[in-house]
């Protein structure tokens, strides 16, 4: 890995609209916005023209960031058939287009996505985004929410060891269950710690 890191684009894949997140993360853990964006799709239109649209798209994104690795969020099954057809076609799409480039391709859980950005895998998406304003410094939340999921889904990837070889997840705990008895503090950014400490103040308040 070069001294300015890797940069790595995250994609939150949909047929109606398909975020688009570029980061650049650093080997001390350091991520900076590079570009977001949403590509999106008619109901009306054609099957066939929708995947292909989201193919040019992702093709487009890749020809002018030349990225080292591009991450999605893994398909999950517990949502609507039609939600996950849907974002089946939008990932093949992806895929497809990261393959032609020789791209190398990472798939990440919500759950995996939500504990590496925050410190907690039941994370909400305000809580997400809010992370992401934090981790890149930003002014506010890039909207739609498909690009703030993006840039966290990028996130993921470099700070689980896709871009930076540390894993940011390893004391937190997901829908997968993997937690450890204490959560280990030291592996939290400066940020999630704040994020962290806030909540836990906030939960006391509301017991109180």
């Amino acid at each position: 890995m070069s001294t300015q890191g890797q940069r790595i684009l995250g994609v939150d894949p949909g047929l109606t609209r398909c975020g688009f997140g570029l980061v650049q993360v650093r080997g001390d853990r350091t991520a900076t916005l590079v570009e977001v964006g949403v590509a999106g799709t008619q109901a009306a239109e054609p099957l066939d023209r929708r995947i292909l649209r989201i193919w040019e798209a992702t093709d487009e994104w890749i020809l002018r960031h030349r990225p080292d690795a591009l991450a999605l969020e893994r398909v999950f099954a517990q949502a609507s058939v039609h939600t996950v057809i849907g974002t089946a076609h939008a990932s093949g799409a992806v895929i497809a287009a990261a393959a032609r480039h020789g791209v190398p391709v990472a798939w990440h859980t919500p759950s995996e996505v939500k504990a590496a950005v925050t410190g907690d895998g039941r994370a909400d998406k305000a809580s997400v985004a809010r992370m992401v304003v934090r981790i890149l410094r930003l002014a506010e939340a890039p909207r739609p929410a498909d690009a703030a999921d993006a840039l966290a889904i990028a996130i993921c990837h470099g700070w689980r060891g896709g871009g930076t070889g540390l894993d940011a997840t390893a004391g937190t705990e997901t829908h997968q269950g993997a937690r450890p008895v204490a959560t280990r503090r030291s592996a939290m950014t400066p940020a999630q710690r704040a994020w962290a400490e806030a909540e836990a103040r906030a939960r006391r308040g509301r017991a109180g």
